[in-house]
């Protein structure tokens, strides 16, 4: 359904950000009106694990000051942000959904893209649920329960950016910094109808390093492509406590945004060769190829010629679970969600000779797509293969498998190789459920990811759409 834009909650960043520069909206109002939802509709989604509404109420009465003086600190002055509650933040705990950590803290300092966008001015409203540890797609902990999916309640988010991803399309902020170590940013968004990328590794500083590797990426999760442009850029900024971090980026993605797509050579993997996809997911994917074809570009169905590499990911993700609780006493672990101690086992198991074996093939598969990408700029899949399902469970009913990587095979990959991945709003099941387009780039592409994210939007309207919460 399209809701009427009725309060500053349903604007973009950009969009906020020039009303800001010309009087018509304040900080304070955007912000309360942010926290006016996150009062109404967390109660019933539970994306938020903590809010402080003093705290950003006390952050926009200053950046309201700034404006006014016409003196805004940075490109997000003034602009409600949610983070996920994997990402440290300066005086409010880091819990990541486990009873495994200890609330008292010390919580003394921030990650390396909040303190980016604190820097810029952004208000920053509260912290987003995740599975416990991040470890899975969809978004249920111990400590925090089951979170809603933005359209239909009962079901899931998605994950583990699962908070992030409802809360910014049930307006509940602007936008969020979210992690994806298999597709986190991507999965939520696809289930929620908004945009996240996964961006090159180490364009965006990490700290501290996640226990899951090099797999993991911090990304902005938005309603627009410019506007995840917009977060990517100033997140993307150095940080000397992350040593594998890039030099900065030669174009700002901001820039690259017109660039479009007319004259691309781009691939079309309905299947990656191996996936079996929903027939509406199919449909809208479909169509969603067709604009880029209306855009100017030049659309071949190849596939990139890998097979799943499914059982090598599980030999990466599953260590990285045992690392992360290896400090865990006995109790703690029999407070693990069950899933993830399931996984811990399983990591606790594998030889350094698997590890390294699971490393060769992510080489091989790197080798790969840099090939391809050669000649083809851009890749489009489905971000998923289905539409979201029932909330509190790792696979749908009566799933053939048992791990969530079961229905995610179209966003691990691209993690392994380390490429820039969005997904971006693409139209809706006959039940009202958003489907997600994903756009894969070769590494370092994260600018042209966006730009044809852009052109997409500017070509559509499934954006524009907004859950039938805001309607009650």
């Amino acid at each position: 359904m399209v809701v009427s834009v009725s309060s500053s909650a349903d604007l973009s960043m950009t969009e906020l950000l020039a009303g800001y520069s010309s009087g018509e909206l304040s900080p304070v109002q955007a912000t309360q009106e942010a926290l006016d939802r996150a009062e109404r509709l967390n109660p019933q989604v539970n994306a938020y694990c903590l809010l402080d509404p003093a705290g950003a109420l006390a952050a926009a009465r200053d950046s309201e000051q700034r404006w006014r003086r016409g003196e805004p600190i940075g490109a997000l002055d003034g602009v409600p942000l949610s983070i996920k509650d994997l990402l440290y933040t300066t005086g409010w705990p880091t819990l990541r959904g486990s009873y495994t950590i200890d609330e008292a803290g010390p919580w003394s300092q921030d990650a390396p893209s909040v303190a980016r966008v604190r820097e810029q001015g952004a208000v920053l409203l509260g912290k987003t649920t995740t599975p416990e540890l991040g470890w899975k797609g969809v978004t249920d902990s111990p400590r925090t329960g089951v979170t809603g999916n933005a359209w239909q309640p009962e079901l899931t988010s998605g994950g583990s950016s699962g908070g992030s991803a409802t809360a910014v399309a049930l307006g509940m902020g602007a936008g969020s910094l979210g992690t994806d170590g298999g597709g986190s940013v991507r999965i939520p968004a696809a289930f929620s109808g908004i945009v996240a990328i996964k961006p090159t590794y180490a364009r965006v500083p990490l700290y501290p390093a996640s226990p899951f590797g090099t797999l993991s990426h911090v990304g902005p999760m938005t309603r627009t492509a410019a506007d995840a442009a917009l977060l990517l850029d100033v997140i993307s900024a150095p940080d000397n406590r992350d040593p594998w971090a890039l030099a900065p980026a030669t174009r700002s993605c901001v820039a690259a945004l017109s660039d479009g797509v007319a004259g691309l050579r781009i691939a079309v993997s309905p299947t990656l060769g191996y996936v079996s996809v929903h027939p509406e997911v199919a449909a809208a994917f479909e169509a969603a190829v067709a604009v880029f074809g209306e855009l100017g570009a030049s659309l071949e169905t190849v596939d990139p010629g890998f097979a799943d590499p499914v059982q090598e990911f599980h030999t990466l993700w599953f260590a990285g679970a045992a690392k992360s609780v290896e400090q865990v006493d006995a109790a703690g672990r029999a407070r693990l969600d069950p899933g993830l101690a399931e996984v811990v086992e399983a990591g606790a198991g594998i030889s350094a000779a698997e590890y390294l074996g699971a490393m060769a093939l992510r080489n091989e598969l790197g080798i790969r797509m840099g090939a391809f990408h050669e000649r083809f700029p851009l890749l489009l899949t489905p971000t998923l293969p289905i539409p979201a399902f029932p909330g509190g469970v790792e696979v749908p009913p009566g799933w053939d498998g048992r791990r969530w990587t079961s229905w995610t095979p179209f966003t691990y990959p691209f993690n392994m190789t380390q490429q820039p991945a969005a997904s971006v709003p693409c139209g809706f099941t006959a039940d009202g459920l958003p489907i997600g387009l994903q756009i894969v780039g070769p590494r370092h592409a994260d600018a042209a990811v966006l730009a044809a994210a852009h052109a997409f939007q500017q070509a559509t309207t499934w954006h524009h759409r907004r859950p039938p919460l805001l309607a009650e």
